[in-house]
């Protein structure tokens, strides 16, 4: 089987992502990195989804031991999911520019993570859930960058010299948030399990950006959301 690296959080679209992955017959590496982020919670949604993913007897053998790498972000700080002195704003709360829950040069980090692991495993692949339509307006989530990270990556690795360069999958980068939803449903994502609230708290705020977001999604795509919410605005 072909193997890939698959950027795991434990949210809606990296669950969905692995699972196409897995549809699309990989053999996957799952890694998750606990960046020390506000919604920790996700850390131990990703291992729920991960031991429901491994009993699914369609993708039996295909999905590989998880990896949990640990990086401190806190020691930068500079968003509000790494820095408990910011707050995290409601989503009706109009802001102009990069949003506060930007973390500096995150996927950045993360893909050369995968990057590295990838060259041990030698792996051909790595898929990472970025989304360029219903997202928050990150820098690093945008198809030119992603374009630009895979240039890089096949100047600066023994792979990628040799000329067999890392690929770098990004199959939801240009769909709504509600054809995102709608794939997994049909490839059997359990959303119930996932997490996107940034606040990191139990139940879901429902006000983040990402919280309306997602519950945006699911309506759009004629679908409840299963999961628990403290309160869902009239405005999605």
């Amino acid at each position: 089987m072909k193997r890939c690296i698959v950027l795991f959080s434990g949210g809606l679209d990296s669950s969905t992502c692995l699972a196409l992955a897995l549809h699309e017959g990989y053999e996957v590496f799952p890694l998750t990195i606990d960046y020390a982020q506000r919604h920790s919670v996700e850390i131990e949604k990703s291992r729920l989804l991960l031991d429901y993913f491994k009993k699914e007897t369609k993708w039996k053998g295909r999905l590989a031991q998880a990896i949990l790498f640990k990086i401190d972000l806190r020691k930068i700080g500079g968003s509000v999911l790494t820095d408990d002195r910011m707050e995290v704003n409601d989503y009706f709360e109009k802001r102009d520019g990069i949003p506060l829950t930007y973390v500096p040069a995150r996927n950045t980090i993360f893909l050369s993570l995968a990057l590295a692991y990838g060259e041990v495993l030698e792996a051909d692949h790595i898929f990472i859930g970025v989304n360029a339509v219903d997202y928050s307006g990150y820098p690093d989530c945008r198809p030119e960058y992603i374009k630009a990270f895979a240039k890089m990556a096949s100047l600066a690795t023994k792979r990628g010299v040799e000329g067999k360069p890392v690929q770098i999958h990004t199959p939801l980068i240009n769909l709504k948030k509600s054809e995102i939803i709608k794939l997994g449903t049909r490839l059997g994502v359990p959303y119930e399990l996932t997490w996107s609230c940034y606040r990191g708290v139990e139940p879901a705020c429902g006000r983040c950006h990402s919280c309306i977001l997602r519950l945006r999604g699911f309506r759009e795509a004629g679908l409840r959301d299963p999961l628990e919410y403290r309160v869902v605005p009239e405005e999605i």
